[in-house]
């Protein structure tokens, strides 16, 4: 998440969109954990002025998996960042240990679209989405 590069600006913050790839063996647990998301780590996403994040998942994904990767589905996230210091608010959520615990947890759950990818703490994991249209009624 602290490198979130694309993003669509509004008066009230910045909407971001993100995907990453779930794999199969860790579709139950992933959902049963997001159930109860760690008091610490979503204290540290409201103090990065993280509001209104979700995660969807979109079962059985109409693209072949890589050799060897049984996938449950894309993840797809969706959040707004309604503060005044991106990079300084990411970097602390980058460093909030209760948050790198987490990732420990679900990064080993998840598979990158990201070439390389290493995990959360070494910077590009999910992949940014680019905003096509929005309704705000």
């Amino acid at each position: 998440m602290a490198d979130c590069a694309p993003e669509t600006k509004t008066s009230e913050g910045k909407r971001v969109c993100q995907v990453i790839k779930l794999r199969k063996e860790h579709a139950e647990e992933y959902k049963r954990i997001h159930a109860s998301v760690w008091p610490g780590v979503l204290a540290a996403l409201r103090r990065a002025h993280i509001v209104d994040y979700s995660i969807h998942l979109l079962s059985s994904p109409p693209y072949p998996s890589l050799p060897g990767e049984e996938l449950a589905g894309l993840l797809i996230a969706t959040f707004k960042y309604v503060g005044s210091n991106w990079e300084g608010d990411m970097r602390a959520v980058a460093e909030d240990e209760e948050t790198r615990r987490w990732w420990g947890v679900t990064d080993g759950m998840q598979a990158s679209f990201v070439k390389g990818a290493e995990g959360s703490e070494a910077g590009e994991w999910w992949t940014d989405c680019e905003e096509v249209f929005r309704f705000e009624g």
